[in-house]
């Protein structure tokens, strides 16, 4: 056994978060994909047939009221806040990341005011928020501007709506500055819009602390919610009575079963809901969220920057000189829970690799993309992803 083999073996018996592991459905496979879809948690299948058996087989339409089904999403919007440091009441879980971008954009332009004319965009932002951005600024009269988050100081001004940036970069596992680059937008009296797809469930993010307006994430990757599981939308509390959402439904009425023909909206962050929720999903979500009540988000940060600290040292010991590059900052303050290299074979590096049992992607044109989520990813799994690695480019 090699000494990089050893050291692994030894951190992770002396892991505090190692037995957490049993409570995901895992096999052979070293699966380092968790920042597209997480595993599944053991607990959500027999979740999922109680739900469709009992409280919509038996129970039906009185679940709503006895399942607590009308409930859901500010319920499980509450066990999503603490995880992205936000406090009660101002998270509310349902539609997808791209609706609840639309909703967050649109009401922050509409929350500044008709003389702030321009909307700032993450230039290296995943695709679909620069569409919703976009149409968001045709949408609202404004014009759109993309620049890098590095560049957003420089480029606000007093016209400036809004801006809206993502956490970690989906790429390359960047962690941007979410504390000063939401002061700066606040201090030309502009409103910030963060996407935690990226980092929601691995490193502390600090909404409420650092005075975020409006965010989104997704609850399919490290908080493990499964295919397709509902977004979420947090809207800040003395901002609540301003949120004037572009898609006003039922669901979101003073009085949803009124069916007032004029729209009256309900109080706090329920006005970010839209139609009837995704029930199915949303508590199969709900049960992958119990894990939460064992770990604290700072103990998975700890973890989350050891397993990539490891990961590229053992790269570094596995692999030729050059072969690989890490696009993926050193800085623990730049760097999220992911590890991105690059290569000119990338594409049939990854084939090879997840033939072999290590399951990472791949990301057009050259790059290796590797996802860590200490709920589940061992030591001893980091060191196997780089050996294997070393054998597939040698």
């Amino acid at each position: 056994m090699s000494e990089l083999a050893l050291q692994a073996e030894k951190r992770d018996a002396e892991d505090e978060l190692a037995p957490l592991r049993s409570r995901f459905v895992l096999d052979e496979v070293v699966y380092l994909d968790g920042n597209s879809l997480g595993a599944l948690p053991a607990n959500v299948p027999d979740r999922v047939a109680d739900v469709v058996r009992r409280e919509w087989g038996a129970l039906r339409i009185r679940s709503w009221d006895e399942s607590g089904w009308w409930t859901a999403p500010e319920r499980i919007g509450d066990r999503i806040a603490p995880l992205v440091g936000a406090g009660p009441g101002q998270v509310v879980v349902g539609d997808s990341t791209s609706v609840n971008v639309f909703k967050a954009l649109v009401a922050a332009v509409r929350m500044a005011g008709e003389d702030r004319t321009e909307i700032l965009v993450d230039a290296t932002t995943f695709p679909t928020d620069g569409y919703i951005a976009e149409s968001a600024a045709r949408l609202t009269g404004r014009t759109l501007r993309a620049v890098t988050p590095a560049e957003v100081p420089a480029a606000l001004n007093d016209r400036t709506a809004a801006a809206l940036l993502n956490h970690v970069d989906y790429r390359t596992g960047r962690l941007h500055d979410l504390p000063s680059l939401t002061a700066a937008i606040h201090a030309c009296g502009a409103l910030a819009v963060w996407d935690l797809c990226h980092s929601a469930g691995a490193l502390p993010v600090g909404l409420d602390e650092h005075g975020v307006d409006l965010a989104v994430g997704c609850t399919y990757k490290y908080l493990n919610g499964g295919p397709g599981s509902p977004a979420y939308l947090y809207v800040r509390r003395d901002l609540q009575p301003r949120f004037d959402s572009p898609l006003p439904g039922w669901n979101s009425h003073a009085e949803p079963f009124g069916m007032s023909p004029s729209y009256d909206p309900a109080p706090g962050a329920l006005r970010g809901r839209v139609g009837t929720p995704d029930i199915l999903s949303m508590l199969a979500l709900e049960a992958a969220l119990e894990v939460w009540g064992e770990v604290g988000i700072d103990a998975v940060r700890a973890k989350s920057l050891a397993l990539t600290d490891f990961f590229l040292h053992c790269v570094s010991a596995y692999t030729e000189p050059g072969r690989v590059e890490s696009v993926t900052p050193e800085r623990h303050e730049e760097r999220g829970s992911q590890v991105a290299l690059r290569c000119p074979d990338a594409g049939e590096v990854m084939k090879e690799l997840i033939a072999r049992g290590v399951v990472g992607d791949f990301r057009h044109p050259d790059v290796l993309r590797f996802g860590f989520t200490p709920l589940y990813v061992g030591f001893a799994d980091v060191e196997r992803a780089a050996r294997v690695l070393g054998e597939v480019l040698a």
